[in-house]
């Protein structure tokens, strides 16, 4: 279900704003910051405010319609859920992003559900390390 659906069916208002916020969240296939979607928002809505911005993505945080991901450089990113689950490996030195599939986290969701008795549920994982190139 998207994002305009589940909002809908649980009663919220699709005003023009969040509408946008939401054009603006899908409109990348990479992640997202408050501030870039702020600057879609605003440039074609001159009266947006970037608290409007943020209360959208607190609200699909909470209907657990987005995940966020500090990427390394303090700024936080978003990404919604309905594209699909996914990890990354993050390089500390550059900042190289590498998408790692969902398939990769089956081993660490096993052992901790034989091991620990614990029912993982990873849908947005990110991975600090030093790539190939920096380890050079």
């Amino acid at each position: 279900m998207s994002c305009n659906e589940t909002l809908r069916k649980k009663g919220y208002r699709l005003t023009p704003q969040r509408l946008m916020v939401l054009d603006a969240l899908h409109s990348v296939d990479t992640h997202i910051s408050a501030e870039e979607i702020y600057a879609q928002v605003k440039a074609k809505y001159p009266y947006a405010n970037i608290s409007t911005v943020y209360r959208t993505l607190d609200l699909l945080k909470e209907l657990g319609l987005v995940t966020e991901i500090n990427q390394g450089d303090g700024r936080v990113r978003y990404h919604p859920l309905e594209k699909g689950d996914h990890h990354h490996l993050i390089c500390s030195k550059c900042g190289k992003i590498l998408d790692l599939p969902q398939s990769a986290i089956f081993p660490l969701t096993n052992m901790l559900a034989t091991d620990y008795k614990f029912e993982a549920d990873i849908k947005h994982l990110a991975v600090f390390g030093i790539c190939k190139e920096c380890r050079k």
